[in-house]
């Protein structure tokens, strides 16, 4: 519990830890503490950021299908999950927070994946911030500065925030997300409420006012985006600029998914990661 509050984390959300293969660490991120989800291992370490209202235990579905290649550590981003809520929440603050989770867990130019806001981090990490082996971008939004708005309009958030607090279920859930896995419609129940409005109203906004192509043309591989066949985030408009100013990175279509990628088809995009795992890591195609 952070104390805060407009962030709630229950008894039953905390007990969701129990089924989680892996093992909370913290570290510092200036005056910050940050919450992992180490899943250990000796394979490469591989740091995961989620979306912008995904706590880090609503990716242990994709964390534990790549156990086998990767070491997979995911971030409770500030102000999400049991990480601290930060002062601000600009790209520059993520970054360095990312940087001070390689710094701190002394990981060796570790492999980034990122979805959605995440997705945005990674990006911006391996242009600006600590060496990393590789970069898989899913999803980023491309709204920005004269571009036009993030498709999924606050006020939406903002509803979804109010009904986790004063306590939702799986099935209300459902509503807003019917295609999800049960188990995954579960976990955001009990887990939005430790979202803190700020972090979202802030994150949302810089969907709007900083512009993910002021980044991507600098990304250089090894690098990989994957994005949503049926994705608004990244609508085929986005797809062609984005192979237009930067033909080095390959894109990888996930057919039949929006911009919830893994959770719309779980087996398609868990395949498109492990195939880009795969590249990155060993220069071959992971198997499923």
């Amino acid at each position: 519990m952070t104390g805060l509050p407009d962030r709630i984390m229950t008894q039953a959300a905390v007990a969701d830890l129990a089924d989680v293969p892996a093992t909370s660490r913290w570290v510092r991120a200036g005056g910050l503490r940050l919450h992992v989800l180490d899943y250990g291992g000796d394979g490469v370490p591989m740091v995961v950021l989620p979306g912008i209202t995904s706590p880090a235990i609503t990716f242990d579905f994709v964390a534990r299908r790549v156990t086998d290649l990767v070491r997979p550590i995911v971030v409770d981003v500030r102000g999400r999950g049991f990480s601290d809520s930060g002062p601000s929440y600009t790209l520059d603050d993520y970054v360095a927070d990312t940087v001070a989770v390689v710094a701190g867990l002394g990981l060796d130019r570790p492999l980034l994946l990122g979805h959605s806001m995440g997705a945005r981090i990674v990006a911006a990490t391996a242009v600006h911030g600590a060496p990393t082996r590789g970069a898989i971008i899913v999803d980023p939004p491309l709204s920005g500065p004269g571009r036009g708005p993030y498709p999924t309009l606050l006020a939406a958030f903002l509803d979804q925030l109010a009904q986790a607090r004063r306590g939702t279920t799986a099935d209300e859930v459902a509503r807003s997300w019917p295609r999800w896995p049960r188990r995954e419609q579960e976990l955001r129940a009990r887990w939005l409420a430790s979202c803190a409005e700020h972090a979202i109203v802030e994150t949302h906004r810089g969907f709007e006012t900083e512009d993910f192509f002021d980044t991507w043309p600098d990304v250089h591989p090894p690098a990989v985006l994957i994005h949503g066949g049926e994705s608004p985030v990244v609508p085929p408009a986005g797809v062609d600029e984005l192979a237009r100013r930067n033909p080095h990175v390959p894109l990888i279509e996930v057919p039949g998914a929006g911009h919830m990628v893994f959770w719309d088809e779980p087996e398609a995009a868990l395949d498109a990661l492990r195939s880009s795992i795969g590249r990155l890591v060993t220069g071959t195609r992971a198997a499923s």
